[in-house]
Formats: structure tokens, sequence, C-alpha cells
């Protein structure tokens, strides 16, 4: 089976057929950097990086652009209230960003532009909307003319005429119509600003993604991603600021993850609810924040709360428990080669079909349940192999690197109240007479190196 995608821009599942074989081009919106990241900004870069992983999982090639937003109104406003330049807050919250993500095992990027390092190809790529009559200059700003291209409005399937219905002209502004949009905007005094044809200004915000993914992508690339909330107004922008210029389609594909809500209320800043990463990590261990993420398919709103969080530590501990156990046991298994080496194919095949599905992380996980309780059904043999155990890790990685989840790295530190919980989990096992389980959390400690001593007064841990 083929790889289907969720495409914005037709409504519908579409076989994915990559541009040049085996070779796939990306590009992402990554986050305007004035302040820490927050969970709704971690959604996209943990799906994204799940769908590059699976492309390269089925052997594609694949270039990864995520870019930073580094000139902005927010930034602007955020260096006068630190007292510090643009670069300054700009290098500081990026500087952030990249250790939450690689906290949440986002892998790197295989480029990371910044809008400030790309000014040039950005005022290039505006001359070039002039000359196609596409963009007009006005007391020192640049606007796109909306009307002149035929497609507005594709992405979102709006109506041109309603969208003109529905919009104003500000107070200064000097449009030729309410819908277009700013290529280049005047300084203010005191702003930051760069030389350019129209005097001294900065980019508008859509034209950056125009022309970074141009430079490292080309005039048409595979998938474009980002949330929901970017399909208008800035992707549709950037449809036809690209389209007009280069006459070819921009992307092939558009991907948009769901909304992330906080005790079922949207996330926002009037309402306070905000959650940053930078401040959940010191609370949860970033692989469960993955874990939940990976819990819902990406299109899907997700809910985010203690109870949903519980449920992902407690999904993640079950994974994790069988690979420690199976690790434990291997020491003792014996050097029969006589392994069911048609279960793991049955297996990855069921994982791949769940993923093929528009990535639907969701079934996958489903999948990664179901070999957790065929590797605990194997271990209850009497008699187990080195092979065998070998053969149900081998997949466990595999899972692992698709999902980015660290299911079989035993190294891998518990936080003091993670083992705070699997004691208490563990009290709670042996009161219902639950032995078995009380068994797997012992194990998977004893395999995370801390070992329980049990005294009059509870039970005691340390680590080796």
């Amino acid at each position: 089976m083929s790889i289907q995608i969720y495409n914005t821009l037709t409504r519908k599942k579409e076989d994915f057929t990559s541009l040049e074989p085996g070779k796939v081009k990306m590009y992402v919106c990554g986050p305007t950097v004035y302040n820490y990241i927050h969970i709704g900004n971690a959604r996209p870069a943990i799906v994204f990086d799940v769908v590059r992983r699976y492309l390269e999982h089925r052997n594609y090639e694949v270039t990864y652009i995520l870019n930073f937003t580094d000139v902005d109104d927010k930034l602007i406003k955020k260096a006068e209230e630190m007292g510090l330049t643009v670069p300054q807050v700009a290098d500081r919250f990026i500087e952030a960003y990249l250790e939450d993500i690689k906290a949440l095992y986002v892998k790197d990027a295989t480029v990371n532009p910044r809008v400030s390092e790309h000014i040039t190809e950005i005022i290039d790529f505006i001359e070039g909307l002039i000359d196609e009559g596409f963009a007009y200059e006005s007391a020192g700003d640049v606007y796109f003319r909306t009307d002149k291209f035929e497609d507005y409005g594709k992405l979102s399937h709006q109506n041109i005429e309603e969208l003109q219905s529905g919009a104003r002209i500000a107070i200064n502004e000097q449009k030729d119509n309410p819908l277009d949009f700013a290529l280049w905007k005047n300084a203010k005094p005191g702003e930051i600003y760069w030389d350019s044809p129209w005097g001294k200004g900065r980019p508008g915000w859509h034209i950056e993604c125009s022309a970074m993914s141009r430079k490292y992508l080309g005039d048409s690339f595979d998938i474009h991603g980002g949330g929901h909330d970017l399909v208008f107004p800035h992707h549709e922008n950037e449809i036809a600021q690209t389209e007009a210029l280069t006459h070819q389609d921009m992307a092939k594909y558009w991907m948009h993850n769901g909304y992330i809500n906080i005790d079922n209320e949207k996330m926002s800043k009037s309402l306070g609810n905000f959650v940053l990463v930078k401040e959940l990590r010191e609370k949860i261990p970033p692989h469960i924040i993955r874990f939940f993420m990976l819990s819902a398919h990406y299109r899907n709103p997700i809910n985010f709360n203690q109870e949903l969080l519980e449920q992902a530590r407690n999904g993640w501990e079950r994974v994790v428990t069988a690979v420690s156990n199976l690790q434990h046991r291997k020491s003792t298994a014996t050097a029969d080669t006589n392994t069911d080496a048609g279960k793991q194919d049955e297996y990855r095949s069921k994982f791949e079909k769940a993923m093929d599905n528009d990535f639907n992380t969701a079934d996958a996980l489903a999948i990664v349940f179901e070999w957790v309780r065929e590797s605990n059904g194997y271990l209850r043999n009497e008699k187990v192999s080195v092979e065998g155990i070998q053969m149900y890790l081998d997949l466990f990685k595999e899972f692992e690197e698709v999902l980015g989840l660290p299911f079989t790295q035993g190294e891998q530190d518990l936080l003091d109240e993670e083992i705070d919980s699997l004691i208490q989990e563990r009290m709670d096992a042996r009161k219902a007479r639950d032995f078995a389980r009380a068994d797997e959390i012992r194990d998977l400690l004893t395999g995370k190196g801390i070992i329980l001593e049990d005294t009059p007064q509870g039970v005691r841990w340390r680590r080796k």
C-alpha cells in the first residue's frame, strides 16, 4: 500500500508520489521567536518530525526545512520590553526553542533559515512580483494584488468576493484593495530596518516563507506543513505570491495539524491558559509529552489535561516495562535459533499500514501495544531464546525510530517523580493482589538502576 496524505488543498486523501523519485522536499513553518514556545507550537514540531521519520523509514531521502521568523512586530515589542535588540531577542528564543524540541526528541532540520539572513532573496522576490504586475509600491510599503491572482482562496476554500465584503482598510493604509497584503513594510522610527528599492523597511510575514522555501527547495516542492491556524491567511498568501511569480504549484501536498485545547477550552492569552514547554518539562518527562501528542491523529484537535497526561504515562510504562523485561530475560535465555520471524513481519506490516493511512500515530501506537502483549506472552514460556527476544526488541527499536519515542533506551534516567509514581502503583498492585504487575514494575525499576528496599516505614529507593 502506498502512503496516503490528506491534502488540505483538495480536501481528500491522496496517494503520495514525490516529485523526484526517492526524494522528498518538505517545508514546515516554524515559530516567531519572541518568547518560549507553548505546547501548541510543540505539536507541529512533533507531528512533522514523525512525518519526516516515517518517510525516511520508507527509504526516502528527506530535505526538511523549518524556518525561524526573527523579524516581526512581536519581536520589536519584546525587544523594547527587555531592553535588547531584535537580533538579541531572536537569538535567545531560538536557542530556547532548539533546547525544547531536542528534549522532545525532534531531529535536527536540514536547514533552519532565519528571515534576517534572507533579506536579499526576499527583495528579489518582491521585485519579481512587481515586474509581473502582481505587486505595487505605496508610500514605502509594497502590497500584493490579490484580485489579480485568479486562484486566491483555493487553499482555504473561501470565495474572494466574500472575503472582500468582510475586509476593512485600516486608517493610513494605502491599499488598492482591502485584501491586498504587505510584502514590504516601511520602517517606523526606531524600528529595525534594511535598505530596499522602496526605502528603509522590513519584510511582511508571508513573503518570508515563500522566499526561503524557494531558495532551499526550488519553485515547487512536495510537502508544506504547519498548524491549522496557518491555512488562512498565511499559507493562502504564500501560494498566491509564489505561484504568481513561478507559474508553478508551490507545494504538491499541504498538511495541517489540529489545535490543542486546555481542559476543553481553546488555548488563548485572554484565558491565560498557555502552557509553556519549558515549564511543562520541569514537571512531565519529555517522552511522556511526546507520547501524549502522538496518541491522537495529527489532524484532530487534542485536549490537554492532567488525566490524559496520566493515561499517556501509563501507556508509556506498559511499553518500557515490556522492553525492560525482554532485556532482563535476555541474559538467561538459551541460544536456540528457532524464532517466528513471520510474526515480526506481520506486526511491522500492521504498523506501516497505520502510518500509511495519513500518518495515523494513534493506530500505530495501538499496534505497539499489541506487540507488547505478544512479547509478554512470549516471556511466559519456560524456554525463550536470545534470538527470539532480539526479534521482539528489534521491532520495538523500529517503532522507536519512527515515532521518536525512546522505548529501548535503557540508559534513560527516570525522574524522582516518575519513580515515586511507579512505587505507588506497585504498592496499589500488591494491595489488589496483582502480583504480576507489581513484579513488572520492580523489574522496570531494576532495569533503570533503581534499588527498592521494603522497610517498616515504607518503601525506600536509591539509585545504583
